[in-house]
């Protein structure tokens, strides 16, 4: 198929007729559904995508989409050349990045936002390694709880634990968080260590304040545990970390910080704590954008590691 599309372009190069943006349409056309949502995508209007997707079909003498009055509905054709033109594409771009000497000098900055646990302690050791490789890079760095929007230009990458909904983001699961019951081991060695999950209502405990998602944890296992039974309450994660490690009690907190201090210890391994995802996030427009490809393709690369 790939070699059957690239034969009927070839032709339509030789005759002058073929434009690149009828392939950047079709892909838009097909991956929102709708003359609408496509034009948005590509920054065109509606009529321009629609005479684009008729110029494409006459040119290959194929039918792409059939019309629906709740959009554009792909042909057999159509998925069958989706690959084949994503592979065009991606060329396209190559070659661009290339002349324009993109790819010989990786510089500027890259803005990266994620959460207070990941901002701390999963990616400066990530940062580290890729500061020898692309030497020439600055990044900014935003540490913090709140979901900043790409869409609003507030990061150029974001490292979330939800999968965004926006059509306009490109996102790519690099790998799931564990989160584990652990305490230091001076407080394991003053108050004993849990062997059981209802152990955990005889133990001073570590927990969110407004946050309620570990008393709905301890809900679904059958736990009566109310906020008073946390002798320790903060949203912020890493004054809740720093609870952990000056002996408080027993908290929930990342497999990756538990392995940076080794005085912390975890316990109640069959406690069945539901892992978090891991979200890699880039505004799709920005793809074109050689610093900040460099710095998702090293992340997106190296981050599952880390996380395993």
């Amino acid at each position: 198929m790939h070699n059957w599309l690239c034969g009927h372009i070839w032709i339509a190069n030789m005759n002058n007729q073929f434009d690149w943006t009828l392939v950047r349409s079709f892909l838009a056309a097909l991956e929102q559904g709708s003359l609408l949502g496509a034009s948005r995508m590509v920054r065109a209007s509606q009529p321009t995508i629609g005479r684009h997707i008729a110029e494409l079909e006459s040119q290959l003498g194929v039918v792409l989409f059939e019309r629906t009055g709740r959009g554009l509905r792909p042909t057999e054709t159509a998925l069958g050349l989706a690959e084949a033109a994503r592979v065009m594409e991606s060329g396209a771009d190559q070659m661009v990045r290339s002349v324009s000497g993109a790819d010989a000098s990786i510089a500027g900055t890259v803005r990266i936002t994620a959460s207070q646990p990941v901002a701390c302690f999963l990616l400066p050791p990530l940062l580290a390694q890729m500061r020898l490789v692309l030497p020439d890079l600055q990044v900014e760095l935003v540490a913090s709880n709140a979901v900043s929007n790409l869409l609003r230009r507030e990061a150029d990458i974001a490292v979330r634990m939800v999968q965004p909904k926006q059509a306009t983001l490109i996102a790519k699961r690099v790998g799931k968080v564990a989160v584990k019951a652990c305490a230091h081991q001076d407080y394991l060695r003053r108050r004993g260590v849990p062997r059981q999950p209802t152990d955990l209502l005889l133990h001073d405990l570590i927990g969110s304040d407004q946050n309620d998602e570990i008393l709905k944890g301890f809900a679904s296992m059958g736990f009566p545990v109310k906020r008073e039974n946390f002798g320790f309450r903060s949203d912020d994660l890493i004054a809740t970390w720093t609870a952990v490690r000056a002996g408080l009690g027993i908290g929930f907190v990342s497999d990756y910080q538990i392995r940076s201090e080794p005085s912390v210890v975890a316990v109640l391994p069959m406690l069945k704590i539901p892992p978090l995802p891991v979200w890699l996030t880039v505004h799709r427009e920005l793809r074109t954008s050689g610093r900040i490809r460099a710095v998702y393709d090293f992340l997106s690369q190296e981050m599952p590691g880390q996380l395993s």
